[in-house]
């Protein structure tokens, strides 16, 4: 083991973070903080680590096989201790899958239930329904349960079996051979060409490149798309080029019992437990999870969210949260990649105190209308065709060849970088380790400064087509810490010169005092960051020929270190990085990815709150800084000084509540770095500072005043988390900047502890993967970054556009069905149920059913399911298009309006009063009748064909007044249950199959007898009637008085189907409907009132519905 540490600046004296300065790592834990965790580690390594080790010898598979690399598993047998390279993530097998699936089913509260009923109701004493009414429907939801894990299991073996069965190229018996990458050993020397993937952790020992140097991707792995380096040994390199060297090196009626009366009682208890399970049946469950199903098919099928440039459909990875989508409240993104297209495009930069790049509009006014075109390139034969840039004065001062500095500029960004190129059907191809470093190179090309070639020690541009090649002294690379690099180059004229370039932060504080155009610059640099271009600045230092000698020496030594190599490294970086020169700055736009404006005007006008979690620094936002003008941070400080100068036992009891942190409330916004963030949420950074100074050997400085204002208790601590959260739910914009992982997922759950809100986080990126799961939903964007996001989300498709369809159009339908779903399953199992209940109080409390058997084992599982599973998954208020066109629509889903305590009680009391006239109106006909034939059909049989046949049509009736989106299907459905039910009812009703089964078929001619006598049709017809006319009554009243969301802009649906063609109608507007918003003709013409209805602190739904222009008026 070897440990390396850097030493950095203490800031033990500063009063606030630094805003530029990424927070502490992710990865360390409560116990890494503790100071003596570093002893307990040291104390237990020689147990972790005994002297026989983890030792690889290369191209000997035997070797790894010794005994002493041997490990018990099982008893006596051993196995290599040393894993394979074969991946598995599928759950079962062929012999697992049945008890695993089983026992998994199980765990499930609900099917332990219905399990434990099963078991009631084979004890002969105590059943008062045969077995099978519960067996059938428990065996068909386990049963289909287990058919959809087989199919996600089955899947996962394929993707097992796909990534495990690539071929790569091993060397076995003295040649290079193709192999599956799950026959891959330890110790195996593999060849990788361009563009592979790595099958597995390996030594880079030997590459291609001239300097043994490649360039690897981690996308995969944490999400950056920025190339690493990787670069192989110098002894293995020059060794192990030839392939012949490699080959030798190698898942209660009385019965004739004796019992007593309290025994009895006992036993009809359980009866009515089983009688009574039908209020929340086993379908309720398999009902469910089809409409969640359905409702993620669709997703999946909406050509509407997929992305043609790059083949990607939406893809619904979860099955669960479909409803949910239709209740976010707050919407948590990263920024690049997410909102931009992770795609830099140089368009500014500032030389010597002037500015280049102006924009399309600012030429449109000052130039020449030629001038409004992009720059014409094909003077270069090396320019790329791509590149587009507007100011035509920075390419006829370049070309003048007149002005040193600009020359300069762009020879720096020719030569000031690490990126690798390549000749592709004569055309310059350029590797780089970032975008942005892609980006600049690519300008100097364009501008006439073009990178050719370089090898380990030399480097060759043309400058203005005459070609010159640099010796490499030195190259200084860029990492996080120093956000700079320098690279010292001798000229063929024999002087020796440093190119630097770097963040702002950094370049200032090492610039000459004889430096110009520093002032200018920095101006330049803020009009850059307020536009959100990303900067850097560009500066140059002459090195004498003795001075870079001295220095070379201590970078010999530095890089040869054998401790602490990367904190030396820096120390001798920073001795020569010193005095610099400015030449100017760059400016680089991440472009918005199309449709990101419009698509967060219209989530926030149905009240959803974006936040925005993002790695980059304050300058990128700053803009969106002057909404907020400091004030926000001030009023929190304000406030939790004054909290901390009050006593004690003061103010203990949270307020129910707070008050504003805004006065008025108007366009606040907040933006905060993770520095800030730390010192509001009092992340454990005092103590690791204390750690990594105590390890560094220096004593820790004094109390700071930050230090005094660490929370005393975990009350203060929780209501500053509070405070904090209160004060950032009162602004309209929040963007937390220079945020790590960990912070993003922090900011998340305090919002879903303290708001109780559905929350949702988008991301693209490995970086986002801990904000992604700790959200409730959480959405990955198929981009640049890896596939990480995507694989942990919930939700992914490939432009950020597409979450408004699948938040208001897809969400809020799935929110809706569900809602619909569950009100009418509960009502019709009331209704159903309870049944049972009035009729018991007719038959001594003796548990007897008031249905036949079979009519229950079948009535939500043919009878009644149907119908309603079609609105769970058919149903809509209104289209798509009225959905996006009206955001308002949303906001019931958010408040929870449409199922809560109140519609789950409406639907009982619906319930009970459907059961009692169910009940009560056909044993009022039964209670004194005589047929037509001179015939008493006052029998329990009858009564029962007779109540279940009006069950039947009052279900199938009422779920047609709740369909609001009528199809053939639907209409299908709900004739279709009705004749299945008489079909059925006919078939085990009749002699035929009593005398096969006569035990369990015993209602033998009832239906046939009961059916056709008139007297009891009317019943019939009385009892659906006096069932559904309030319904209709309390229909009409609620659409004509009390009209929903849906129904005050179901008009314009009908209004827009019903629009004529016109003929000749202009299909583009003029150039002034771009710039005014729909007008307020039709509301002068309708004389309804104009006047504004006084705003609330959240708007009823009803009251605030009005269109929103379109997005060609935005």
């Amino acid at each position: 083991f070897s440990t390396m540490s850097r030493e950095r600046a203490d800031s033990q004296g500063s009063l606030g973070p630094d805003d530029e300065v990424m927070p502490y790592s992710d990865d360390e834990t409560d116990d890494e903080l503790d100071p003596g965790s570093d002893e307990e580690r040291l104390d237990c390594l020689p147990f972790l680590f005994p002297e026989s080790g983890w030792r690889v010898k290369a191209n000997d598979r035997a070797f790894c096989n010794l005994p002493e690399f041997q490990k018990k598993y099982f008893l006596c047998l051993k196995r290599s201790k040393y894993a394979g390279n074969g991946i598995k993530t599928y759950k079962y097998n062929a012999l697992t899958f049945i008890p695993l699936n089983l026992f998994e089913q199980f765990k499930r509260a609900a099917n332990l239930y219905f399990l434990a009923l099963l078991i009631l109701q084979i004890i002969p004493e105590i059943t008062t329904l045969p077995w099978y009414t519960t067996l059938v429907p428990l065996v068909l939801v386990l049963g289909i349960t287990a058919i959809k894990d087989l199919v996600d299991d089955l899947a996962r073996h394929r993707m097992d079996n796909e990534i495990n069965n690539r071929k790569c190229e091993v060397l076995l018996d003295g040649r290079f051979q193709v192999s599956k990458w799950m026959n891959i050993h330890v110790g195996d020397v593999v060849r990788l060409k361009k563009n592979d993937h790595i099958p597995a952790d390996i030594l880079l020992l030997s590459s291609s490149n001239p300097i043994s140097l490649c360039y690897v991707e981690t996308a995969e792995l944490d999400g950056e798309t920025n190339l690493k380096f990787k670069m192989g040994p110098k002894v293995t390199d020059e060794r192990l080029q030839e392939e012949d060297q490699l080959a030798h090196k190698a898942w209660y009626l009385y019965d004739g019992k004796d019992q007593t009366a309290s025994y009895r009682g006992f036993l009809s208890f359980w009866g009515y437990i089983i009688v009574l399970n039908t209020m929340v049946p086993i379908s309720l469950y398999v009902s469910v999870e089809v409409i969640r199903l359905g409702q993620s098919k669709f997703i999946n099928w909406d050509l509407q969210m997929y992305y043609q440039e790059k083949d990607t459909p939406a893809k619904a990875r979860t099955t669960t949260l479909n409803e949910q989508l239709g209740q976010i409240e707050y919407i948590f993104s990263d920024k690049t990649g997410t909102l931009t297209q992770n795609i830099m495009a140089f368009k500014k930069c500032t030389i010597a105190g002037h500015t280049f790049g102006k924009t399309h509009l600012w030429l449109s006014f000052h130039y020449h209308p030629q001038y409004k075109k992009p720059v014409d390139f094909t003077w270069n034969k090396y320019a790329d065709r791509k590149f587009e840039y507007l100011d035509h004065s920075l390419v006829a001062c370049i070309r003048s060849k007149k002005d040193k500095d600009t020359l300069e500029f762009f020879k720096l960004l020719s030569l000031c970088h690490t990126v690798m190129v390549e000749q592709k059907e004569d055309e310059l191809v350029y590797q780089a380790a970032s975008p942005d470093e892609g980006a600049l190179v690519t300008a100097a090309r364009n501008f006439g400064f073009v990178f050719l070639s370089r090898t380990q020690d030399t480097i060759t541009i043309s400058e203005m087509d005459q070609e010159m090649t640099y010796e490499v002294l030195a190259l200084l690379d860029f990492n996080s810490d120093r956000k700079r690099m320098s690279i010292i180059l001798r000229f063929p004229d024999g002087r020796i010169r440093l190119y630097c370039k770097g963040a702002d932060t950094v370049i200032y504080e090492r610039l000459s005092p004889n430096s110009k155009h520093k002032e200018v610059t920095q101006t330049a640099l803020d009009i850059f960051a307020n536009e959100t271009l990303r900067t850097l600045c560009l500066c140059y230092k002459d090195i004498s020929k003795q001075e870079f000698d001295a220095w070379a020496k201590k970078h010999k030594a530095a890089s040869v270190a054998m401790g602490n190599r990367e904190a030396a490294l820096d120390r001798v970086y920073e001795q020569i990085e010193s005095n610099l020169m400015m030449i100017g700055a760059t400016a680089i736009e991440d472009k918005l990815q199309d449709g990101v404006p419009e698509t967060i005007a219209k989530l926030a006008k149905a009240d959803i709150k974006i936040w925005v979690l993002t790695g980059d620094k304050k300058g990128i936002v700053s803009g969106a800084a002057r909404l907020c003008g400091g004030e926000s941070l001030w009023n929190l400080r304000i406030r939790q000084a004054n909290r901390r100068d009050q006593p004690p036992a003061f103010g203990r009891t949270r307020k129910k509540v707070p008050d504003p942190f805004f006065p008025e409330p108007g366009r606040n916004a907040l933006i905060i770095t993770g520095g800030w963030l730390n010192e509001i949420l009092y992340e454990k950074k005092k103590k690791r500072r204390r750690l990594r100074l105590k390890r560094l050997g220096k004593r820790p400085a004094a109390a700071t005043p930050q230090d005094a204002a660490q929370p005393i208790d975990d009350w203060e601590k929780e209501t500053r988390q509070v405070d904090f959260v209160n004060m950032a739910c009162e602004c309209e914009a929040v963007i937390c900047c220079r945020v790590t992982p960990k912070q993003k997922a922090n900011v998340v759950s305090l919002v879903k502890k303290y708001k109780k809100a559905v929350t949702l986080s988008i991301g693209d990126g490995a970086n986002d993967v801990n904000m992604i799961k700790t959200a409730d939903i959480g959405v990955g964007i198929s981009g640049q970054e890896g596939m990480q996001a995507v694989m942990s989300s919930d939700y992914a498709f490939a432009q950020f556009r597409y979450l408004e369809r699948l938040l208001l159009v897809h969400g809020r339908w799935s929110y809706i069905r569900m809602c619909k779903f569950l009100r009418f399953f509960f009502f019709k199992n009331f209704a159903f149920t309870l049944v049972h209940f009035w009729y018991s109080f007719f038959s001594g409390f003796s548990a007897q059913v008031a249905y036949e058997d079979w009519f229950i084992t079948l009535y939500n599982v043919m009878y009644s399911s149907l119908p309603v599973l079609l609105v769970g998954l058919l149903d809509q208020d209104v289209n798509d298009k009225l959905s996006r066109k009206f955001p308002k629509l949303y906001l019931p889903g958010q408040q929870g309006a449409l199922f809560n305590y109140k519609n789950f009680f409406i639907s009982l009391f619906h319930g009970i009063f459907t059961s009692l006239v169910i009940f009560f109106i056909p044993y009022g006909a039964f209670l004194q009748t005589m047929g037509q034939n001179g015939e008493a059909p006052s029998d329990y049989q009858s009564l029962a064909v007779v109540m279940a046949s009006s069950l039947i049509f009052t279900v199938n009736m009422q779920i047609s007044l709740e369909t609001s989106y009528w199809t053939f299907v639907n209409c299908f459905a709900v004739l279709c249950s009705i004749a299945i039910y008489f079909g059925i009812m006919f078939d085990i009703h009749s002699a035929g199959i009593h005398v096969i089964f006569p035990s369990t078929f015993t209602f033998t001619g009832v239906a046939s007898n009961a059916l056709r006598q008139p007297y009891l049709w009317l019943t019939i017809i009385l009892t659906v009637g006096i069932t559904l006319l309030p319904v209709i009554c309390i229909q009409f009243l609620y659409k004509t008085i009390w009209p929903s969301v849906g129904d005050n802009v179901r008009p314009a649906e009908e209004e827009e189907k019903s629009t004529p063609f016109q003929r000749g109608r202009r299909s583009r507007r003029s150039a002034y409907a771009f710039s005014h918003s729909r007008g307020y003709a039709d509301l002068i013409a309708s004389g309804r009132s104009i006047r504004r209805r006084p705003a609330t602190a959240r708007p009823n739904p009803r009251d605030s519905i009005r269109e929103i222009p379109q997005a060609e008026n935005i």
